[in-house]
């Protein structure tokens, strides 16, 4: 976990909880809990095309458009009079560990403190680094570096409340243990080497994120026990623009021609159209 101050605090049972250094305050508050939102380089907020079902409660999930080499982070907003644990997977991959992620408790999560947000920009390798987000092919990704195509071209987000400190239970204990030898995986370091030494097997045109260059990105570590279960889930799931076309997301409209209407001599002048296929048969 992380703090604002330049020094490390005791770690709380299992979890890993960072800050990323400077967060921005947010002036309002929206019933959402958090919010969920994808930044381009160029500062361009990218549209979210919702499809959530009504019997999701506390679970958002939308569409957005992935353009090809385009460099991304993700913003995440606190609207909470409290401190948030956010725990953030990319492709299924946590951000932080670079392992599978089931986005549990027990699992390295950033730490927002009340009103604030915080962008983040990649893969993180250290305390002082990260490897930036970059939409590619999914088999040029860092996910698919590991084999895992399980939640390929997904980005998601758990956010959990903080817990009054108390004492913990030996049952607690063991669930914590239990829960981070579930998510274990190779470091992230190894996913970087691993996707430069050796391509996919299979092509693969869907989409995903790359391991890309390395930035400055400081972090300190805070002492944060999560409450047992996430107040919030958000999952994006980003596309080529073409498939978001064939789903109606986006509406391409027809290049105009000359020599065709858009309308029929005939709805134009009010009579009836003959019906679809008519001419077909004849």
């Amino acid at each position: 976990m992380f703090i604002s101050e330049n020094r490390f605090a005791k770690l709380s049972l299992c979890t890993l909880a960072l800050m990323v250094l400077p967060l921005t305050c947010a002036a309002w508050q929206t019933p959402a809990g958090i919010t969920l939102e994808i930044v381009s380089d160029a500062g361009q907020v990218l549209r979210q095309f919702d499809v959530t079902q009504a019997s999701e409660r506390d679970t958002r999930r939308a569409y957005l458009e992935a353009t090809k080499g385009q460099r991304y982070s993700i913003r995440v907003r606190n609207y909470t009079g409290g401190r948030v644990g956010v725990v953030l997977a990319v492709d299924g991959r946590n951000i932080i560990s670079g392992k599978k992620s089931h986005l549990r408790r027990s699992e390295p999560m950033y730490i927002l403190n009340p009103y604030q947000s915080a962008s983040y920009d990649g893969w993180r390798t250290s305390d002082t680094q990260v490897h930036r987000f970059f939409f590619t092919d999914s088999g040029e990704s860092y996910a698919g570096a590991f084999g895992d195509h399980s939640a390929m071209g997904v980005i998601a987000v758990a956010a959990y409340a903080e817990k009054t400190p108390r004492r913990q239970s030996e049952n607690y204990l063991k669930e914590q243990r239990r829960e981070g030898a579930d998510s274990a995986g190779p470091a992230p370091e190894a996913a970087g080497k691993s996707s430069r030494a050796a391509p996919a097997n299979e092509a693969d045109s869907r989409p995903g994120t790359g391991f890309g260059e390395g930035q400055t990105s400081h972090v300190v570590r805070v002492h944060f026990k999560p409450q047992r279960r996430p107040f919030a889930k958000r999952f994006l799931k980003y596309e080529w623009r073409e498939t978001l076309v064939r789903l109606g997301f986006i509406h391409v409209p027809e290049p105009h021609n000359r020599f065709w209407p858009r309308e029929s001599r005939a709805s134009v002048q009010g009579f009836s159209p003959y019906p679809p296929g008519y001419w077909n048969h004849r």
